[in-house]
């Protein structure tokens, strides 16, 4: 799947989410805070413990828009943090300049 220009990969679950990232050695992940099994802060920080995913831009999406939700997700390794709804403007500002994929042939 592709997304103004970038490959768009999709996870139902925190492990799926975990495995994913790793197999597509992905740039940006957009993880909701609010998961069933482990919260998307767990997530984080077991994101940020893999070497191969050290320079991955992490981008909390949550319905919690407090101070103290922001620094908790700082505090778990996300780069930004985004309230929901989410529109595509605010993505495009979080992702701010990261290149996109070249054309594929």
């Amino acid at each position: 799947m592709a997304l103004e220009g970038h490959t768009v990969e999709r996870a139902y679950s925190a492990a799926d989410a975990l495995r994913r990232a790793v197999l597509f050695q992905a740039q940006v992940v957009l993880l909701d805070i609010g998961l069933p099994e482990i919260d998307g802060y767990e997530v984080a920080r077991r994101l940020r413990l893999l070497p191969e995913l050290r320079d991955t831009r992490l981008i909390a999406v949550t319905g919690y828009g407090q101070p103290r939700d922001r620094e908790r997700a700082r505090a778990a390794g996300f780069d930004e943090h985004l309230i929901k709804p989410v529109s595509t403007a605010s993505v495009a500002r979080a992702l701010g300049g990261m290149p996109r994929e070249p054309a594929r042939r």
